[in-house]
């Protein structure tokens, strides 16, 4: 008698990112690339949660290696260092980094809350478009993500309606809920991203391999089941 088929074990997963983090690229493609290699074991039901890198940076920006030595104390040779070391990792989950990096960096308060939009009244899969949109927007491009015109090309790849979208950024729509959002899983510890949390319950942190997103999701639903 053949085997009954199994149903796959659905999985709440909350990524909790910032869209210029260039950490937070690599493990959303490491994260997809194990949901695909656990298609029949894993149903996942995914939400992008806001965390901001640096919640007070100004409107106009500022120059990325300044920034990073001031925030870090990182020289330009350990940058460089760094960006080739993402770059690579990267590469290895199908994301491309402009090869010139990043000129600036800006508020992302803007997309996130375009992105909890796009979460709470866009159709199933267009908040996961529009984050893959903004990522590729700042990390691929280095367009300026502090821009509403920027903001607004994303939208339209997205496939989410840019009239509302212009509305939005118009306003201060969704911005008491993005605060609070964040301030949630500041006080639930998170101090870095991203932070992959499964069923409110689970953590696993940083950019980590698609192997060990894998291997941990694969535990969490046999736990489960």
């Amino acid at each position: 008698m053949a085997p009954m088929n199994k149903t796959p074990t659905p999985l709440k997963i909350d990524f909790v990112s910032d869209v210029s983090c260039p950490w937070c690229a690599v493990g959303l493609g490491a994260l997809e690339e194990a949901l695909q290699g656990l298609q029949g074991e894993v149903s996942a039901e995914l939400h992008f949660q806001p965390f901001e890198l640096n919640p007070r940076m100004v409107p106009e920006g500022q120059d990325i290696g300044e920034h990073l030595a001031e925030k870090y104390g990182s020289t330009a040779e350990q940058q460089a260092q760094i960006r080739n070391t993402i770059r690579a990792r990267g590469a290895e989950v199908g994301f491309a980094f402009n090869p010139e990096g990043r000129g600036r960096i800006w508020n992302t308060f803007d997309a996130h809350r375009l992105l909890h939009w796009a979460g709470e009244q866009g159709t199933p899969g267009q908040q996961h478009a529009l984050k893959k949109a903004l990522l590729a927007a700042c990390h691929t491009r280095s367009e300026a993500m502090g821009h509403h015109d920027v903001l607004l090309g994303c939208v339209r790849e997205a496939g989410l309606d840019e009239a509302r979208a212009k509305a939005i950024l118009a306003s201060d729509e969704f911005a008491q809920d993005v605060r609070e959002r964040e301030e949630f899983y500041t006080s639930q510890g998170i101090r870095s991203v991203p932070a992959v949390i499964i069923n409110d319950r689970h953590l696993i942190s940083g950019g980590q391999p698609a192997t060990v997103f894998a291997q941990a999701l694969r535990q969490i639903a046999t736990e489960l089941a």
